[in-house]
């Protein structure tokens, strides 16, 4: 066989085993975001407890780093159209959730393919967490907050925030002083996690790829 006989063979091969790895990580990151989604949980002492604490964005970063941001961006969307299914917000919350993963996702893995090592890594998550937060302070004010007015005053939710701090006096006030550096926190500590546990994922994706 000539070598572009063997070339024209092989490539269709190769393009099929990285489909499959696409597929597999994809499928499998995005279970284990749905999981981590349904263990949300309050932290009333930093923010109002309608607003809740989950890891399921991590899988997200992983897939990202680990296989492409399109990806990262699929666990994004898969998890919310699944959790669609439970929604107590007819669906608001999941497109603010998959808004936020997306937004750290892809400056995250533009950043880190500049220079991809370790420390570039976590520098990459710290600048993608600080993108985050910053943007979440939008798409809370005109995406989430809207949907909640429907059924709570505002006053009401500005109210909640005020007992954590009454020098609030708005809700731009709430969403810089609590959201944001919740929003940084939250990825910030996705971002940590996944700082450990990327290498040696990397390592097992590649001996079986």
């Amino acid at each position: 066989m000539s070598a572009t006989k063997t070339e024209t063979a092989v490539k269709p091969a190769a393009r099929s085993v990285s489909g499959v790895r696409f597929i597999t990580i994809t499928a499998i990151l995005t279970a284990i975001a749905v999981l981590l989604q349904y263990l949300e949980f309050p932290v009333p002492m930093f923010i109002p407890p309608f607003v809740k604490f989950d890891f399921s964005d991590l899988p997200a970063i992983l897939a990202a780093f680990l296989v492409s941001p399109i990806s990262g961006i699929a666990v994004c969307l898969l998890k919310n159209v699944i959790h669609l299914a439970v929604s107590s917000s007819v669906g608001v919350g999941e497109l603010c959730n998959f808004l936020l993963g997306v937004v750290m996702v892809i400056p995250s893995w533009l950043i880190y393919k500049i220079k991809p090592t370790k420390l570039n890594a976590l520098v990459a998550m710290l600048i993608g967490s600080l993108i985050t937060a910053v943007l979440s302070i939008f798409i809370n004010y005109y995406i989430s907050y809207p949907f909640y007015q429907t059924f709570m005053p505002l006053d009401a939710i500005i109210e909640e925030y005020r007992k954590l701090n009454d020098g609030v006096g708005s809700l731009w006030d709430a969403l810089i002083w609590f959201n944001m550096p919740f929003t940084f926190v939250k990825f910030l500590l996705d971002s940590i996690i996944v700082f450990f546990i990327y290498k040696p994922l990397a390592k097992a994706v590649r001996k079986n790829g």
